[in-house]
Formats: C-alpha cells, structure tokens, sequence
C-alpha cells in the first residue's frame, strides 16, 4: 500500500509539475544559416529547456539541442542553436520543459538558407520590415488615450508568410518606471514579447532587430545614457541576432539572406547629443562608420539593405533626421561615391509615417530611403518642410496610418528586382515601387 502512494504521488507531482511546465513567449526564431539556426523561447520560471527539431522530409529522425536551465536574472529566457540542419531544408520543431515537450500552439517551423552559390540563380525571398510597437500597460501608460493601437497587424504580417523579419528600432518603449533597472527593462521586453498575435510570427519567421531610443533609453537618448550596457544586454537577451561587431559597444551587425546582405546600425550608442554645439558631432561615430563603409565595400551583395533607427536620405533637418548631423552626413555619402559602392538602399522607422525617398546625386545613382513606421504605435505626419521638399517620391505616402513593408527580392544572379509592398494595418495594399539592381550600380 505504502508502494503504490509513493507511485501515486510521484505520478500526482510529476502531472502538477507539467502543469507548471509553461511558455510565456515564443518559441521564436532568430538567425538561419546554412549549418546552424538560433531558437529562443521564454519561461514562466526556472525551467530547463530544450529543443526537438526534424526534417520535414523525415521526420521520424529527431535531432536536439543542448538543454540549459532558464534563470531569473535573464528573465527565464533560453537561447539554443539548432546545428545539425543542412543547406536549404525545412525543419519542425517543439519545445522541452523538464524533459516533456509542450504541445504546439502554433505551426512550428523554420528554414536554414540556400547554397545556392556556383550552382544556380539565388532564390527569391520575402522579408517584413516594420518598426514602433507600443504594448499598452494602463498601469505604467501616460494617462489619456492609450498611445498603442491595434495588435492585429502582426496577424496581417503573418499572412503574408514572408521568409524573415527585420525590425526596424522603437519595438518596445520604455517608460519612466522601466529605464533605471534591469528589472523594468525586462518588464518592458516580456510584455511586447507575449503579445498573443505575435505568436504565431515568432513560431514560423526568423527575426533579427536593431534598436531606437526607445529601447535604448528615454526619448531622444544619446551615448550619455547611463544605463545604456544594462538595455544593450537585454537586447540581446530578447533578440537572436546573429553578431555584433564591436561585441560590448551597440547592436551593429550584419547577416546576408541569400544574395542580399543587410547592415544593422546602432545609431544610439556612439551618438552625440542633438543639441551639442559641435557641427562634427558623432551620429554613427567614426569607429562604427568606418566599419560600415569598409564593409559595404567588400560586398558583392545586388542589394545593401543599410537598417537604421533614423532617416539618412531626407534633407529636411527636422527630428532625428542624420541632417541634423551634416558633416557625418556628407562624410558617408563622398565615401560611398568615392569608393563606387553599388547597391546601397537605406530603411529606417522612427518617424510615425511612412513614405519612399529618392537622393539624387551628381554622376551615380540615387539614394532610396524606405521609412516604415508605425507598427502598433500611433501615427503621424511629417513636417511640413519636409512636404514641401523634393525627396518624397509622390504616391508612396502612408500618413496617420499604421503599416509594414513586404520586400520581395527576384530575378536571376546578374538581374536581380526589389519590390517594394506597404500595407496598412487592416493588411490592404497602399502602393508598391519597384528597383532593379542594374539602376543601383556605382559609375
């Protein structure tokens, strides 16, 4: 009798146990590559955790990651690497907590990307873009009406199945009550994490980020910020970026998706301040600068997706515009005409608006600059200097509306197309632009 209690219990406790076993956010994915791609969820508590993951095309071979304890101080998060995938595979994968895995809520899949070089045109893709997601939190919220606006746009991003997810800076807002501590910023994170419409986003599009002033600080901040290591290590914790360049300076990074790669800047860590009276005042700094133009210079990519918290192209200095920085400015512009670097498109957020812009420039090609804002946040209008200018390509404005970005990149190896779709926040199509590669190459 004694016995069978003893079995009773274990069996009691063990059932109670999986009950606790629970996912705050996620699963999601971050980086692919060829041979390895990064997964991430987060507990509700200490838990160890593990991933499961298979070939779609065989599934009954399971492969594993390595298991890991999940721990408050980094807010119960795990981050483990897939490494057993081969080149241009689907695989399923699920989530272990204490040993069981835990039944899907959502289509859990991920893709590692094509070798596709010395062998056949790169393959065409799709990748969201968008930036400026407000969570509310009543509680913590400035009183009047609620300054975050629907979530349902996630589900319309979702939709449209794209390959990845670039965010584009401002993905959460810290508040007064987050920015001092380690603990509110990772308040802050958790809750715009487990936001129930971006689930199913996690789960099936990887994602890779850079930030704004909203997670890096308070509104407007610069590299002053005291508390500037305590955001960059929970950025880092809560995004599955693939590298960071100057390892405990910022977010810049890069990753290349198929024949494409994709510069992600830090336009807050080594940022002067906007009203320091210095006209030679850092906006990326030299250190960061010097790395981008290098290595825009080494690559052979048709497209440079350049992703910055700020707009580059627009001459109105107005905001955060890099204009208000013009001698860093013109330093990055002669540097890429001097250095006949081809292919370069910016993208940038901030801006509550969307709209494309168009630089022309003396003997070479233009400048695009693609700003798409906001996500979830409430939207706006630009100045009216900035009406009145000549970079707003006209009939690519989206004003007082939320909205994302589907690019889609095709064409063969030397003819490669960009197509630019914007959506609003109910998913309807507002406009599209197209740019072939050959009409961004430096002469």
């Amino acid at each position: 009798m004694k016995k069978q209690t003893t079995i009773l219990l274990v069996l009691f406790f063990g059932f109670v146990s999986g009950l606790n076993a629970q996912i705050k956010s996620g699963p999601m994915l971050g980086y692919s590559e060829m041979r390895e791609v990064l997964l991430w969820v987060q507990t509700e508590k200490a838990d160890f955790v593990k991933f499961s993951y298979w070939d779609k095309e065989t599934p009954a071979v399971k492969y594993y990651t390595e298991e890991i304890q999940t721990n408050k101080d980094n807010a119960y998060v795990a981050k483990l690497i897939a490494d057993q995938v081969l080149p241009g595979k689907k695989y399923g994968y699920e989530v272990w907590i204490n040993k069981k895995p835990v039944k899907a809520v959502n289509t859990q899949e991920f893709q590692t990307q094509t070798l596709w070089q010395y062998r056949f045109d790169p393959p065409a893709f799709k990748f969201a873009l968008g930036s400026c997601t407000y969570t509310n939190e009543e509680r913590f919220d400035r009183p009047g009406n609620p300054y975050g606006k629907s979530t349902s746009i996630f589900t319309k991003i979702s939709e449209q199945k794209p390959n990845f997810m670039v965010w584009g800076g401002d993905n959460i807002y810290l508040r007064e009550v987050d920015w001092n501590t380690k603990t509110g910023i990772n308040h802050r994170y958790s809750e715009f994490k487990k936001v129930k419409e971006l689930q199913p986003l996690w789960a099936n599009v990887h994602h890779y980020a850079i930030w704004d002033d909203h997670e890096f600080g308070p509104n407007d901040s610069d590299r002053s910020f005291f508390g500037k290591n305590m955001t960059l290590a929970a950025f880092k914790n809560f995004w599955g970026n693939p590298n960071y360049i100057f390892e405990n300076e910022g977010i810049t990074g890069t990753f290349s998706w198929e024949d494409c790669q994709f510069f992600l800047m830090d336009d807050r860590y080594f940022r002067a301040p906007n009203d320091l009276v210095d006209s030679t005042k850092d906006y990326f700094g030299e250190k960061q600068l010097n790395w981008l133009i290098d290595a825009l210079s080494a690559s052979a990519a048709p497209f440079k997706f350049v992703i910055n918290g700020g707009q580059v192209v627009n001459e109105a200095a107005v905001s955060e515009n890099m204009a208000t920085y013009p001698v860093e400015r013109k330093k990055l512009f002669d540097k890429l005409t001097e250095n006949k670097i081809s292919g370069v498109i910016f993208v940038s957020g901030d801006r509550h608006h969307t709209n494309l812009q168009k630089l022309e420039r003396n003997g070479t090609y233009p400048l695009y600059d693609l700003t798409i804002s906001p996500l979830t946040s409430s939207a706006g209008k630009p100045a009216e200097i900035e009406l009145k200018g000549n970079t707003i390509i006209k009939g690519t404005e989206l004003y007082n509306s939320q909205a994302f970005s589907i690019m889609e990149v095709s064409g063969k190896r030397t003819d490669r197309v960009l197509k630019i779709n914007v959506f609003d926040g109910n998913g309807e199509k507002k406009w599209d632009y197209t740019i072939n590669a050959k009409d961004l190459r430096a002469k």
